[in-house]
């Protein structure tokens, strides 16, 4: 009987004061819904947002950190099964998209920080690199992205043919490519560099030019264009 007056909790604190009263664990304890034998669904929403924030060196844990969890280590948590693993990624999927849905009809690319903002959250949390292209129109707005590749970041992985290839098929006035460094650390890599240069040769012959070609770190970023590689 106490454990579900406690798991009640959270819903009863919706409906009286409206879900912005809400603290994290109490938005998280409505989405994991049931608890363990050892703790209740608050106490599990806690425990979890602890381990989240536990391999942080002297920082407080939050919410952005369950973006580190693979579904396999959300899993090997104590009371966090395959159903309550899945839920919790596609809640943060889903957050991530909607964040992405309300921002690109209005973007304009005036300068590269306008792009890295935008991309920060889709490509920081990845732990593998990912290699993105943009198609921009004849007046600089964003007409959409696609990813090429994931994985360890080499020419050979990503081929200009690709990257050009969907480029025309998007009828693409210019590109900008980006990609995520999870080390955290933006500085271009030798592999980095060799990748820009090849596409801005391919770009020229082919008339749909690279503009720029954006590392994300952790809140941070390069533009090789700013470090004037291009």
């Amino acid at each position: 009987m106490n454990e579900q007056i406690k798991i009640e909790m959270p819903y009863e604190k919706f409906l009286r004061y409206g879900v912005d009263h809400l603290t994290d664990s109490d938005l998280l304890a409505i989405l994991l819904r049931t608890g363990t034998r050892e703790m209740n669904v608050q106490e599990l929403a806690q425990y979890l947002l602890k381990r989240a924030g536990s391999d942080i060196e002297g920082k407080h844990f939050s919410l952005a950190h369950l973006y580190d969890f693979s579904y396999e280590e959300l899993q090997s948590i104590r009371g966090i099964g395959k159903i309550k693993a899945l839920q919790i990624k596609a809640v943060l999927e889903l957050s991530k998209r909607i964040a992405q849905d309300k921002r690109q009809p209005r973007i304009k690319i005036s300068d590269p920080r306008t792009l890295a903002e935008y991309f920060m959250e889709i490509l920081r949390h990845e732990k593998s690199e990912c290699f993105v292209v943009t198609f921009i129109d004849a007046k600089c707005k964003l007409m959409g992205y696609q990813m090429v590749s994931k994985g360890s970041l080499t020419a050979s992985i990503v081929h200009p043919r690709e990257v050009f290839k969907l480029a025309i098929q998007k009828s693409a006035h210019s590109i900008i490519v980006l990609h995520n460094h999870p080390s955290g650390d933006p500085t271009p890599s030798s592999e980095d560099l060799q990748i820009t240069k090849r596409l801005k040769t391919v770009g020229e012959v082919v008339g749909i030019p690279l503009l720029d070609h954006i590392i994300i770190g952790d809140n941070s970023y390069k533009s090789l264009r700013e470090e004037s590689y291009l």
